[in-house]
């Protein structure tokens, strides 16, 4: 049974970190794929930030290049997002799956909200 817990999510000030972590189990982590998304409502999920199985390569949205870094452990199969100068805009509930196909199943996410 795949499963996909997300955590790390709060309220921050402007300017302020996070670090988010999403925890797998149920397939091959280390095999796959990771991609964080943020929703917010009205919008479609989109995708913010992926690493490749090893963990050597990376990419980010335009929105959170520079700000955000995405990483992971294979022996705990977690995957981080590291969330530095975050900005109100970054506000939504952030989840994590695999890429570039989802899982069918999606965690509950975590909040993130960032105050002006």
């Amino acid at each position: 049974q795949v499963q996909l817990v997300e955590f790390g999510g709060g309220l921050v000030q402007s300017g302020g970190s996070l670090r988010l972590s999403c925890v797998a189990s149920g397939f091959t982590f280390s095999q796959s794929g990771m991609r964080w998304y943020r929703h917010t409502p009205g919008t479609e999920r989109r995708v913010i930030a992926t690493i490749s199985d090893g963990g050597l390569i990376t990419t980010y949205a335009d929105s959170v290049k520079g700000r955000f870094t995405i990483s992971r452990d294979n022996l705990r199969n977690t995957v981080y997002l590291q969330m530095n100068s975050l900005k109100p805009e970054d506000t939504a509930v952030y989840y994590c799956n695999t890429g570039p196909t989802p899982l069918g199943a999606w965690g509950q996410g975590t909040q993130v909200t960032v105050s002006s």
